[in-house]
């Protein structure tokens, strides 16, 4: 256990302190991590096997979902501006069609290049979908109150809020399919009903409701005066797992309560100087989660690579550089954005923590045929899109800066 301690901690550090040099930066440090957990499990001695995500689902689903609910909660307190439907049009076309459109042709591939079942094919294009709020900081809105937030990253940063909460009704949907068969008459009412309408209406309207009472609690008078003389920690992580315990107990989705109770907190007072601190709280805790969990997941790479056949990594790849891209642009057609805009959000559809959370929620509840290439596309898809997408990030800001050079000297 010291051993392991050792090598997390200095492996941590180096991570983070390496990208904050001129060669590298801030959203290279998830590759980094993937790659110092690949050699110190390889190479320092006595260190522990890493914990099998086949054998363990359950583990690696609880922890990814503290950090999913810690993060989409800060994300939901960044925004500053929810002012109009101009500025959330690109995030909603991007909802209801690029990610339909990504799970078919991501259950289309596996089921016709992988030979998947229609189950598994589902279910994968289900974990693959959501654009991740963990490791895509980078390219999203910074902290609350510093404005001039760009429609790119404005987009990407409502869009991860949302969509890890909605991929779970088409995770429901592989499961079902497995269970009950591809007959959809006795399932299909049921999965429309309870799963996509009722789960996502009780997700937004019973995390703002509680992130509206949050928001009253905090910045009453009484309220006020506590916050002032009391570190944010407690309060961030409370009302995290408050919100999340409530609306998963009323059967909603709680990635989608977090968020919109994150996003709801901040407009009860939106100039408070309290949502920074609670925001640097979060966003810490998550770094510290995200961190261990990257590190074990690299630890997984070698185990999990002789099961990764061509046709899982041509999904994977597929995904990054021809499915993400294609349908992010192609949804965003009539928004009003740009095609440089378009193209930027259609290429930074980061894949990450989210997806570890789904397919340890499946493959926890159902056993499903070829487990383990399925852990081991996953895996390899998320260390493709950190290397990627870390390693392209600045374009996003050069592209930002960019366009508010050119507005300000219209």
């Amino acid at each position: 256990m010291h051993v392991l301690m050792a090598a997390l901690g200095g492996s941590m550090f180096v991570a983070y302190l390496l990208p904050r040099l001129k060669f590298l930066r801030g959203a290279s440090s998830a590759a980094i991590l993937m790659i110092l957990g690949l050699v110190t499990f390889l190479v320092i001695p006595g260190m522990p096997a890493a914990p099998d995500p086949t054998v363990s689902p359950r583990l690696w689903e609880i922890t990814s979902e503290i950090a999913v609910i810690i993060v989409l909660f800060a994300t939901g307190l960044r925004i500053d501006n929810v002012s109009s439907w101009r500025r959330w049009r690109p995030t909603v076309q991007l909802l209801l069609i690029a990610m339909p459109l990504t799970i078919a042709a991501v259950a289309f591939l596996g089921w016709a290049i992988a030979g998947m079942t229609v189950a598994g094919a589902v279910l994968l294009g289900a974990v693959l979908s959501p654009t991740d709020p963990v490791l895509a900081g980078d390219v999203q809105v910074g902290p609350p109150r510093q404005g001039n937030e760009h429609p790119v990253r404005f987009t990407l940063t409502a869009e991860a809020g949302l969509n890890d909460g909605l991929a779970f009704p088409f995770v429901y949907l592989g499961l079902i399919l497995a269970a009950q068969g591809s007959d959809p008459s006795p399932w299909l009412l049921d999965w429309v009903l309870r799963d996509v309408i009722y789960r996502i209406a009780v997700g937004a309207a019973g995390g703002a409701l509680i992130g509206w009472l949050l928001g009253h609690a905090l910045f009453s008078s009484w309220g006020s005066t506590a916050i002032e003389k009391s570190g944010p920690g407690v309060l961030a992580l409370g009302s995290v797992l408050l919100c999340y315990g409530i609306v998963e107990l009323t059967e909603g989705y709680g990635f989608i309560g977090a968020f919109a109770a994150g996003l709801m907190c901040r407009r009860v007072q939106e100039k408070h100087h309290f949502h920074n601190r609670l925001h640097d709280f979060s966003e810490a805790a998550e770094h510290a989660l995200t961190a261990v969990l990257l590190l074990f997941l690299g630890s997984l790479l070698p185990s999990l690579w002789p099961v990764l056949d061509w046709q899982h990594s041509l999904i994977g790849f597929g995904l990054l550089f021809v499915i993400r891209p294609v349908v992010g642009w192609l949804a965003l057609w009539g928004t009003g954005m740009t095609s440089g805009d378009r193209l930027i959000v259609g290429f930074f559809g980061v894949r990450g923590i989210g997806s570890i959370y789904y397919v340890g929620y499946a493959t926890g509840h159902m056993e499903f045929i070829n487990e383990s290439q399925l852990w081991a596309l996953v895996t390899y898809t998320i260390f493709a899109s950190a290397i990627l997408h870390g390693a392209t990030s600045f374009l996003v800001d050069r592209y930002a800066s960019k366009s508010v050079d050119k507005t300000a000297s219209h």
